[in-house]
């Protein structure tokens, strides 16, 4: 093989480590050992064309979440907000995340539709933190968003709504 074909191929695999990895590092395995009783679904799905119940952990630590992306979205907006604003989202997202993990209280169908969500607010709190390198921070928030977008779409929270932008 040739020597670009093989770094493609290992960006590939890393990447594809990464995102089956990204949900178990919010919290210890053993903290929610029943997420491992359960497939996870390939997409985002209502439940019989309803949106998925939610707790009282989850209500409040997505509200969280938004209420700090809100506060930060004029700066990322307008791409001024400096790197340590993006850590500092980053770091509010993962410990939100944390508490959804270590409370989660869904039954396991909407517990596995919550996973894509918390996939992808996880991939970018971690590329608001500057990690992959080459990774735009402005472009994890906006997956973050993305992310608060489809809690609002497939979860029922009627206080929450979704970030306009």
């Amino acid at each position: 093989m040739k020597l670009p074909t093989l770094r493609t191929l290992s960006a590939l695999l890393v990447a594809a480590g990464l995102a089956l990895a990204a949900p178990s590092h919010a919290a210890p395995a053993d903290a929610h050992a029943t997420h491992a009783e359960h497939g996870e679904p390939a997409s985002l799905q209502l439940n019989a064309g309803q949106k998925w119940q939610t707790d009282e952990a989850l209500r409040q630590a997505m509200a969280n979440i938004r209420r700090a992306v809100a506060a930060a979205l004029p700066e990322i907006h307008e791409k001024r907000l400096p790197a340590a604003g993006y850590g500092s989202l980053a770091k509010t997202v993962d410990s939100e995340v944390g508490n959804i993990v270590s409370h989660c209280q869904l039954a396991p169908a909407a517990d596995a539709q919550l996973h894509l969500i918390v996939a992808d607010l996880l991939a970018g709190a971690e590329q608001m933190a500057g990690k992959p390198q080459k990774a735009k921070r402005r472009d994890g928030a906006l997956k973050v968003i993305g992310a608060l977008e489809k809690y609002a779409a497939y979860f029922d929270d009627p206080q929450f709504t979704p970030i306009a932008h």
